[in-house]
């Protein structure tokens, strides 16, 4: 008696496992069934999961266009006096990339950088040489009640001469008491 009953209830569990196993993916595919992610974005458990340069809730919105425009530079480095200027970002080859324009108020070529982070609110200056100066640096926009959304950015960054090989830091070291370069639209 106790044979049958043995394969009664591992029948039972198996069957119960198979159901519950069917169940889950099932609903879980539903999640996805009515979302559509643009952008190559893919649907997971609900969700969309942007490819680089996308978010948004359905991947629908190009990070770096945030960052794209005419701002006004208020910045004084380490080694310069206060200064104020307009910059440019326009468009880059990728989709996070974008070129600097009147960077330092001194570059007459774009200089390069790309937009990554969470929610794509973070600009990267890479490492770069143009013009006797290299030049590296990062930058946070933001929102704020003056200049709107994303209307903002706090960018920390360096510049060497390359002759000199004196630096004129803008928040990018600290330790220096230099503050970021604040720039608006």
């Amino acid at each position: 008696m106790k044979a049958p009953f043995n394969s009664v209830f591992i029948s039972a569990i198996a069957t119960f496992i198979i159901f519950g196993s069917f169940m889950y993916v099932s609903c879980n595919r539903d999640k996805c069934k009515t979302i559509v992610c643009a952008h190559n974005g893919v649907c997971n458990q609900g969700a969309c999961i942007c490819p680089s340069g996308y978010g948004g809730t359905n991947c629908e919105t190009v990070l770096r266009q945030k960052f794209l425009g005419n701002w006004q530079v208020f910045e004084k480095g380490s080694t310069t006096n206060a200064a104020q200027y307009a910059i440019s970002i326009v468009e880059g080859s990728k989709i996070t990339d974008v070129k600097i324009i009147n960077f330092y108020n001194y570059f007459t070529v774009p200089i390069k950088g790309y937009v990554a982070g969470v929610n794509g609110d973070t600009l990267y200056i890479p490492n770069q040489q143009y013009q006797g100066k290299v030049t590296f640096g990062v930058g946070h926009i933001y929102s704020s009640t003056t200049y709107g959304a994303f209307g903002s950015l706090n960018m920390c960054y360096e510049v060497v001469d390359t002759a000199t090989d004196i630096p004129n830091d803008f928040g990018y070291y600290p330790a220096d008491l230099s503050a970021p370069s604040a720039w608006n639209k």
